[in-house]
């Protein structure tokens, strides 16, 4: 017998309060699960905070061929890069040999071994049938990349950026809080079934409240934080940010007071009716160094716009053979003067228009003579009834007065089926004021579009499936003075959507819809201010039936306060 153990009263005490302070304990533990449960099922919604890159759509003018160029985004690594090819009507059947070529630096060496090689080779044999023709090629690793595409005669490279899967650092911290909590919940458990004070379970409890508080904030204040700068968008993509985004920490602000580049255009020999092909050089505007920061706007890299003597129009994009230097294949009909200007956004530094300082002049041809005729079709004509290239089309503009907002809807066709063309469902082109004889006249519509103060392309964005339209965009240099023609002026600017592709339904997951649906229209209705009186020469474009008809516009806009 131990005479010195305490009674048994004593000892039923001591046994009553351990077994309240575990049963507290383990009511605290419970408590701090279920906080863990709901937590758990409270922040999940918040994590989601990496960036993924999309499908990328690219119009490139090879040769003879309007092409569009589907690069489908890279889901896995490795991985297919499925390429689709959209042709046009008239587009000659052919093969295109595509291969994928890794760019970019890096700090390790490993990761550019082969930076500037041919990794993957497939061909796409394109019918006589407009419609969409397919390629997959093999991508092995996140970074920037070149499509290189070749159709026997002259290379096209068209850069694009496999962005890799990056956890972002809320979302680390988001995990380590909650796998802490985790963590010290069985740490809580096993000190509340052992230990013999109660009060000792606080310490891990005290833990894992602080690591769920920790989590759920990093998860509620994940979504208000600044996405990290988009590699090849905002700044120039190498192997390393891609892979991880998050390791640029600097701010990244868009400048758009940069300089714009020059266009350069190189010697064109060609006459009149001959096949020839104008090179154009990109330069930054205050280094002169090659500008290849172009990034792809409304679906292509630049947008060249040619306006020749007799009023027709060209809306070509040019294909990209080297950094700054483009070239497009022309066939030029008409001896006399073509005015020409370029479209593109650089990384960083917005939309510019930059119209070449000459123009370009082409000689008349041996087999041709006189005057240059416009068919009758291109003619331009005021609003109303036409008909272009078999299709039917009615324009209404009423109330066209400088200084006011004018809506120009086109009724092309008579049944819903127009298709997007570079993402929307129709362009309008504006050049202007002109004097009335030169924006009738058959010779010399080219040099008065070369010294016109107003050059506009605009949008109209707006297409559901029901045939309404709704909204615009454009942009242009309006009120340039004819002799800087390097300047870009947005200050016809009055876009009422959030995108250029905002109004387009989307159609394929995340992606909006391509070329091969034909459900838009058939109206197809722009909002634009004409910032002066006079003779205006327009020109609309949309896609039916594969083809892109463009449709030619002399509209009248009178002096503000009604005066003729």
């Amino acid at each position: 017998m131990n005479d010195n153990a305490p009674p048994a009263s004593v000892r039923g005490r001591s046994a009553g309060r351990n077994s309240r302070g575990r049963s507290r304990a383990a009511r605290v533990a419970v408590a701090v699960l279920c906080a863990l449960g709901l937590s758990v099922g409270a922040g999940s919604s918040a994590w989601a905070d990496a960036t993924a890159g999309g499908d990328l759509k690219v119009a490139q003018t090879l040769g003879d061929r309007d092409l569009t160029f589907m690069l489908r985004r890279v889901t896995g690594l490795p991985g297919p890069l499925h390429v689709d090819v959209f042709t046009h009507r008239g587009t000659a059947a052919g093969t295109l040999r595509l291969g994928t070529v890794p760019t970019g630096a890096s700090r390790d060496r490993a990761e550019g071994s082969s930076a500037g090689t041919t990794t993957s080779s497939a061909s796409v044999r394109l019918g006589s049938t407009p419609g969409s023709y397919s390629a997959a090629l093999d991508i092995d690793r996140a970074g920037p990349w070149e499509l290189v595409v070749d159709d026997g005669s002259r290379t096209a490279r068209i850069p694009f950026v496999v962005p890799g899967q990056a956890t972002s650092p809320p979302e680390l911290t988001v995990f380590g809080g909650f796998v802490s909590a985790g963590v010290l919940m069985l740490v809580t458990l096993f000190v509340a079934v052992r230990a013999r004070r109660g009060a000792w379970v606080l310490v891990p409890a005290g833990g894992v409240v602080a690591a769920l508080a920790t989590a759920v904030t990093a998860a509620l204040l994940s979504a208000s934080l600044p996405m990290p700068p988009e590699p090849g968008g905002q700044v120039d993509a190498t192997n390393d940010n891609v892979a991880d985004p998050y390791a640029v920490v600097r701010p990244v602000t868009n400048d758009y007071s940069r300089p714009p580049v020059s266009l350069e255009m190189g010697p064109y020999p060609a006459k009149a009716a001959e096949r020839g092909t104008l090179r154009l050089s990109v330069n930054d505007g205050s280094t002169g160094l090659p500008a290849d920061d172009l990034i792809v706007h409304d679906g292509a890299l630049m947008h060249l716009l040619v306006i020749g003597p007799t009023g027709e129009l060209w809306h070509l994009h040019p294909i990209r053979t080297a950094p700054g230097s483009y070239e497009v294949q022309l066939r030029l009909p008409a001896a006399g003067h073509y005015a020409v200007s370029a479209e593109f956004a650089r990384r960083g530094g917005g939309i510019q228009q930059v119209r070449s300082a000459t123009g370009l002049t082409v000689a008349d041809g041996p087999a041709r003579g006189g005057d240059p005729a416009l068919p009758t079709e291109l003619a331009p004509r005021g609003p109303g009834e036409r008909t272009v290239d078999g299709v039917p089309v009615r324009l209404s503009a009423p109330s066209l007065t400088a200084g006011t907002a004018s809506t120009l809807t086109a009724r092309v066709g008579d049944t819903p089926t127009l298709q997007p063309w570079l993402g929307m469902v129709g362009h309008m082109i504006v050049v202007g004021p002109l004097d009335k004889a030169d924006a009738t006249s058959p010779t010399r519509m080219g040099r008065a579009a070369q010294g016109a103060p107003v050059w506009a392309h605009a949008h109209s964005m707006g297409g559901d499936m029901s045939g309404h339209m709704s909204g615009h965009s454009a942009h242009g240099m309006g009120d340039a003075p004819a002799h800087d023609m390097a300047a870009t002026d947005h200050g016809n600017e009055t876009s009422t959507s959030t995108g250029s592709m905002s109004g387009l339904m989307p159609l394929n997951g995340d992606s909006p819809a391509d070329e091969t649906v034909a459900a838009y229209g058939p109206d197809v209705s722009f909002v634009y201010t004409f910032s002066r009186p006079g003779y205006y020469r327009v020109w609309i474009q949309a896609e039916r039936d594969s083809a892109v008809l463009t449709m030619p516009y002399l509209l009248h806009v009178s002096p503000a306060g009604g005066a003729k």
